[in-house]
């Protein structure tokens, strides 16, 4: 069976453990007021995610490899663009960044400070502005 399965596919390692991400689920727009105000105190980001996109699938896990920010750092929202596109909208106006998706925009006295979309989502250069 060893031949077999190295021929087709199977293999002997264990299965690569999941990183849970520190996410707060963003859905509903009154926690747009509570993001803004929090941001006074500590760092707040924003991941807009499209659930039918293998873009934004991809970048969500590159995302989760890199991830090394604890949740006193950084408050971490994850936004559902399929369900909630009234709040990525809203999320665009009132923070004054293009919407784009993939995209992770960090909140800091109540503005973004940084945003970025696509390949260029990174956990490493997140932590840095942090």
């Amino acid at each position: 069976m060893g031949l077999f399965n190295k021929v087709f596919g199977g293999s002997n390692k264990e299965p690569k453990e999941e990183r849970v991400l520190p996410w707060k689920i963003l859905n509903d727009p009154k926690q747009l007021n509570q993001i803004a105000k929090d941001s006074n105190t500590k760092p707040v980001a924003i991941y807009k995610h499209s659930t039918t996109c293998g873009i934004s699938r991809m970048v969500l896990r590159g995302l989760e490899a890199q991830y090394d920010i604890t949740a006193e750092e950084l408050d971490f929202y994850y936004l559902d663009l399929k369900a909630f596109r009234g709040i990525s909208n809203e999320v665009a106006s009132r923070f004054q960044v293009w919407h784009e998706s993939p995209q992770i925009i960090l909140i800091k006295n109540g503005k973004a400070v940084y945003n970025a979309s696509h390949s260029a989502v990174n956990a490493n250069v997140l932590k840095e502005m942090v």
